[in-house]
């Protein structure tokens, strides 16, 4: 058994009873959240610097506001302004920062976190017992009793987290639960290197075995598309309806494709008898040794913006644990300077940002293959190989995403160029 977590979507069927309290939760959400952008300006104005989350829950924790929710659920709220900013202040993309959640006089009604110590579960039931804040307890009860119905294969069990969002028209629930899976047995004993590259959206190395690339230019079509939306859309008293309806269908587009594309990795895994998948752990690419921002210019900052790593790796995690296959997460450290085939690690090796020359033993590879091989070989004991410059460290199998069909269909190996 595999220990994974899984999200569900509940309905409310007290709606009409809980709605009037899930409403003045979710004001609540907006409410603290402007309090912390207001609280950022001031920082902002004053030091010319933006508190990180610990700092900004350490400051507002006596806030009158913060004690509307429940103290779980005001974290949450300044984690995400949080880090908001932090996404913000690292693209460079041209957007203003994070608004206020107003438009005139009415609030929208926020996303509400409840964490477990907020949270009592009624299995037997279907109810839950949602803790509210200090200040809401006073002309009504002490919490939000919601009755709820999901599908009838779900088996809601070890709820991590509930959140109560807004669909457009109603309230509904997301469940988050700690589920345990059966694992099948792995598809056998090999590993794979993958490399999360910025521009080719990564690279896969499958042991005595093919290299591939997921080119993600899918992806930079919709970004530079429905950004030029929001642009065309954006109001003085933040996105207006058309840009909203712009970001929604983005986050869309980029949640199906990441889905496809971890679901598709892992059946190439099956099918390559891989037990063991590495992946470069970029945890780290946006903060220096300092915990400083990273300038990787313009270009770099935007594309690393819209690069979504620990999301990547978690939707991979869990997709391959089904099959029983374990995905470790490796330092990157060299591995994009390192050859392949002779160990020589050097700068200048990689010419160009999709070729690798070594100076020392001439071989040709793409450069996203190379660092795929050196990252796979951070868990095997399989040594450098032979010059292979012809073959597929060159002209590795190149999987493009189809929007039609909603999948990975290959291309060509000499279309492919390092």
């Amino acid at each position: 058994m595999l220990e994974t977590t899984r999200t569900y979507v509940a309905r409310i069927t007290n709606h009409q009873q809980v709605r009037d309290d899930l409403d003045q939760c979710g004001f609540s959400v907006s409410k603290l959240w402007n309090v912390g952008r207001y609280h950022i300006q001031q920082r902002w104005d004053e030091t010319g610097e933006i508190p990180g989350e610990a700092k900004l829950k350490s400051e507002l924790k006596n806030h009158e506001r913060y004690n509307d929710l429940h103290s779980q659920s005001s974290q949450r709220v300044l984690e995400e302004l949080a880090e908001a900013f932090t996404g913000w202040y690292n693209s460079d993309n041209g957007n203003n920062p994070p608004g206020y959640r107003k438009r005139g006089d009415r609030h929208p009604r926020s996303t509400v976190t409840w964490k477990k110590r907020a949270i009592k579960h009624d299995t037997k039931h279907g109810q839950l017992r949602l803790s509210k804040g200090f200040n809401l307890k006073e002309s009504r009860s002490d919490f939000i009793l919601a009755e709820y119905e999901t599908r009838p294969d779900v088996e809601v069990e070890n709820i991590q987290q509930v959140r109560a969002v807004w669909n457009g028209d109603k309230w509904e629930l997301h469940l988050v639960c700690k589920k345990e899976i059966p694992a099948e047995d792995a598809p056998g004993d090999k590993t794979a290197g993958i490399d999360l590259g910025i521009s080719n959206y990564l690279a896969i190395d499958y042991e005595d075995s093919s290299a591939e690339l997921y080119p993600g230019n899918v992806l930079k079509e919709d970004k530079h598309y429905f950004t030029r939306e929001e642009y065309q859309t954006e109001g003085e008293n933040g996105p207006s309806k058309r840009a909203r309806k712009a970001r929604q269908k983005l986050s869309r587009r980029k949640d199906h494709f990441l889905h496809t594309l971890s679901k598709h990795i892992v059946e190439r895994c099956v099918e390559e008898g891989i037990g063991k998948i590495a992946v470069g752990d970029l945890s780290d690419i946006r903060e220096d040794e300092n915990g400083d921002s990273r300038n990787w210019g313009a270009s770099g900052n935007k594309k690393l913006h819209g690069w979504e790593f620990d999301r990547f790796a978690r939707l991979l995690e869990y997709k391959a644990e089904e099959h029983g296959i374990l995905v470790d997460r490796v330092d990157e450290e060299n591995t994009s300077k390192t050859c392949s085939c002779c160990g020589q690690i050097r700068d200048s090796n990689r010419v160009k940002r999709g070729l690798y020359v070594c100076s020392s033993c001439e071989t040709t590879m793409n450069a996203d293959v190379n660092g795929a091989v050196n990252i796979r070989r951070k868990i095997t004991q399989s040594p450098p190989t032979g010059d292979m410059s012809n073959g597929w460290l060159a002209q590795p199998g190149v999987f493009l995403f189809d929007r039609e069909s909603g999948s990975f269909n290959t291309r060509e190996q000499g279309d492919c160029k390092p």
